[in-house]
């Protein structure tokens, strides 16, 4: 409820409206049925017509009121329920921005879209009942029963007599529905997990013919589902029909009691029909808040995950005191004793890891899999944050720059080149919002783009589609490439990203990038020698550690394993030549 509170605060005008509107629809329902017990009693009883008249237009005025209030009930919950909504969904996202890959792992991708949008709606129904009947329900209660008071004393003893009833049912349904509620939601993030993957691993999946596997994984889950949510149902269905039975058998006890007292002459026949519909409104008052308490511990599962979204703290923060940017004559990276090891992870991935980069410079990381060169290029831009020892650029502890400061320096292009849905233009001005279309062509020429843009219909105009499908692995690369180059940045970081290039393409745009790169350091992560021979310093990594580091031909004489992964790809009279 927290939760709720805190976004209904937001909201005080419309609360405040739905407020009144309550009283509104609580006039028209218990106060036509007083005006039909006086017109029977003292109007058709006494043939006055007169007094007829009089509460007959006190009706339509009073139905008129009821109508209204209504109309603005029902518009103060749908407006307050949608927005509180809308807002939860926009911190959600805003704050999951922030988040480092440890804090996607900790969550999973597929339990944070379900929690943005699954959680998010079951707090949008609750609360949009909860408007219509957290207030509505006692001020109807408690005017009712006074109004059964009221007419007959005698007869509310048997409305006081079943509303405990009613409280004990509620808070069973309650205690039942809760851990089904959140055995639904976590099976709902399974389910989700499982759609995701094996729509993104299709032809995965199809390559290995385990169609058939995958389709028994995704039933077993969605059957899991489907039964916390037919139990779910089934209570809350359960509760409608009970409780018309228990109105029903009140109801023939009041008659019973009721004939004897008309009988008797101490009852009359207006006030009784007038009593009838106080306990109706009284009874279906608690049965609509019954709903409230069957909801509740769903919004209260789902309220409970998004708050630990929104109450979990990067690992990644700015500091309270940033240092000011300075310009320098000359750019400069330097890693310090750098030792790594993930949040989750007990053994270092990164040990005493320490070179230096100046201005101008290409920096080439080479390694087998497994031994540290992208989680080395990650800790620039401070997606993670060193264990031990500091990475400076241009003499500043790159903790103590602002975060986007700091990543505005730099042009990373991702081992997996992600394009976004939208045209070519919008994803290359990822790189520069405001980038005119001689910076896109010019960028596009670099990274050798330029040519399969214009045989598109549209140009820079042609929509990339989702998951860009419409272009090929090559051609998404360059097109990083080409995002990142706009930007202009003080450090290219590229983590492999010249993997999908042929040999030809691969030498062309290195060879385009010299001019373009010439003013900033250049790092690059390949497993290619031909892609980084020709660097200013090549650093090769070994389970974590440098174990060689130098230029090509130096490292080729002097360290076994990068002479190893040469041999693999360059033929004797290369290595010979070289």
């Amino acid at each position: 409820m927290k939760l709720i509170l805190h976004y209904l605060k937001r909201y005080k005008k419309l609360v405040l409206l739905n407020i009144v509107s309550v009283f509104g629809f609580a006039l028209v329902e218990l106060g036509l049925p007083t005006i039909i017990a006086d017109m029977i009693d003292h109007g058709v009883t006494y043939q006055n017509e007169s007094y007829l008249y009089s509460m007959w237009f006190l009706a339509i005025v009073i139905s008129v009121i009821g109508v209204a209030g209504t109309i603005v009930l029902g518009y103060c919950c749908a407006r307050i329920s949608t927005s509180i909504t809308r807002d939860m969904r926009n911190d959600i996202f805003t704050h999951i921005q922030t988040f480092s890959p440890h804090e996607f792992n900790r969550f999973g991708i597929s339990s944070l879209i379900t929690r943005t949008n699954n959680d998010a709606f079951q707090i949008q129904l609750f609360v949009n009942v909860l408007l219509r009947t957290a207030l509505l329900t006692p001020v109807m209660v408690i005017i009712s029963v006074f109004m059964t008071m009221r007419t007959s004393l005698e007869l509310s003893l048997i409305i006081a007599a079943t509303l405990p009833v009613i409280v004990v049912g509620v808070i069973i349904i309650a205690k039942v529905s809760e851990p089904l509620s959140q055995k639904q939601q976590l099976s709902l993030d399974v389910l989700n997990r499982i759609t995701r993957e094996n729509l993104s691993g299709l032809k995965v999946i199809r390559a290995f013919n385990n169609d058939a596997y995958e389709q028994a994984r995704f039933n077993k889950t969605n059957e899991e589902f489907t039964g916390y949510t037919r139990k779910i149902f089934k209570l809350m269905l359960l509760t409608q029909p009970v409780f018309y039975f228990f109105l029903n058998l009140v109801t023939l006890v009041i008659f019973y009691v009721a004939s004897h007292m008309i009988d008797a002459g101490t009852l009359q026949v207006g006030k009784l029909i007038a009593f009838q519909e106080y306990l109706f409104h009284a009874m279906f008052s608690m049965m609509l808040f019954c709903n409230v308490f069957v909801m509740y511990p769903r919004a209260a599962v789902s309220a409970r995950r998004i708050n630990d979204v929104l109450s979990t703290k990067c690992d990644i923060q700015d500091h309270v005191t940033q240092t000011k940017m300075s310009r320098v004559n000359k750019h400069h990276l330097s890693f310090q004793n750098v030792t790594f090891a993930y949040p989750d992870g007990e053994e270092a991935v990164l040990k005493n890891i320490s070179f230096e980069a100046t201005e101008g410079e290409t920096i080439a990381f080479i390694g087998s899999t497994g031994s540290g060169k992208s989680t080395l290029i990650n800790l620039i831009p401070r997606f993670y944050d060193v264990s031990n020892g500091k990475i400076e650029i241009d003499g500043v502890d790159i903790q103590d720059y602002r975060i986007d400061d700091l990543r505005n320096k730099i042009g990373f292009i991702p081992q997996k080149a992600m394009l976004f849905t939208g045209t070519i233009a919008e994803n290359l001005r990822y790189g520069k919002v405001d980038a005119t279309l001689e910076e896109l062509e010019h960028a596009a020429k670099v990274s050798q783009s330029y040519d399969f843009i214009m045989e598109k219909p549209l140009g820079f105009d042609e929509m990339i589609t989702e998951s860009a499908t419409n272009v090929s692995g090559g051609q998404r690369q360059r097109l990083s490439i080409a995002r990142a180059l706009i930007r202009k940045p003080e450090i290219y970081i590229f983590d492999d990203s010249f993997s999908a290039l042929d040999y030809k393409t691969d030498a062309i745009l290195r060879h385009a990038l010299k001019d373009e790169t010439k003013h900033s350091i250049v790092l690059i992560v390949a497993q290619r020698i031909s892609t980084i021979k020709d660097a200013d310093q090549i650093i090769v990594l070994d389970e974590g550690r440098i174990v060689g580091h130098g230029k090509h031909r130096d490292l080729l004489k002097n360290c076994p394993i990068y002479h190893e992964i040469a041999s693999s790809q360059l033929s004797e009279e290369e290595l010979d030549y070289e």
